[in-house]
């Protein structure tokens, strides 16, 4: 007995001996195996976070407020490194490239809420601004032409104006302070613009629209802004 003892335990613990190794070694093999085939993907989906995050993204239009440029549920293309280089995941920038340009579409929030809001950047800094019957005037020059009083002209770029709702608020004669950024809705009655909330920080802008690339009722589209 004691000697079938003495063989059933040496059996059980040379079983032990020889098996544990093994089961490391599979386990191992078939963790690196597992790390082999997702390390390519893994190294993908971070490098994409961290683009959406400083480089590019897109916005959702959830609102009527700049019409007849972008519709309710439009999508457009952000350029997120347009005005500074972010580091990902964070506001702060570490880089600036380029100052914000009056025309832009800009993405940023609320300085009331904190709400993501897409806007027209209609003065920037230094400029005196004032708008009557939801036209602006820059330096006491009208964007708009007699000959087309519904087309803002910004350099290159021209708005077309929704006044359906006629032109909302009227703002007195303001100098925009250095660093800032006067924004409004294209859809000047039917816009909670700069009006309201006043100027906003150009450091404060997430990024410029580049484009619609979705809309609702056309599907795949490009029109750039």
């Amino acid at each position: 007995m004691d000697i079938l003892n003495v063989i059933g335990f040496n059996s059980l613990q040379g079983h032990n001996m020889t098996s544990t190794p093994f089961n490391v070694t599979v386990i191992t093999r078939h963790a690196l195996r597992i790390l082999h085939d997702w390390i390519p993907s893994l190294v993908l989906i971070s490098f994409m976070l961290i683009a959406r995050s400083t480089l590019a993204d897109h916005y959702y239009v959830p609102s009527g407020s700049m019409e007849p440029t972008l519709m309710p549920g439009d999508h457009v293309v952000v350029n997120k490194s347009a005005y500074g280089l972010r580091v990902p995941f964070t506001n702060q920038v570490i880089a600036l490239q380029e100052d914000p340009q009056r025309g832009d579409v800009v993405i940023f929030d609320s300085p009331e809420n904190d709400v993501r809001l897409i806007k027209r950047v209609v003065a920037v800094g230094g400029d005196e601004v004032s708008v009557i019957k939801g036209r602006v005037l820059i330096n006491g020059r009208y964007l708009v032409t007699p000959q087309n009083p519904v087309v803002e002209i910004y350099g290159s770029r021209e708005a077309r104006l929704n006044l359906a709702d006629g032109g909302g608020p009227d703002l007195p004669v303001t100098r925009v302070p250095e660093g800032h950024v006067l924004v409004l809705g294209d859809h000047r009655g039917n816009s909670h613009d700069g009006r309201f909330f006043g100027t906003v920080p150009a450091s404060e802008l997430y990024g410029r629209a580049t484009g619609v690339f979705l809309r609702q009722s056309h599907g795949l589209v490009w029109q750039a802004l």
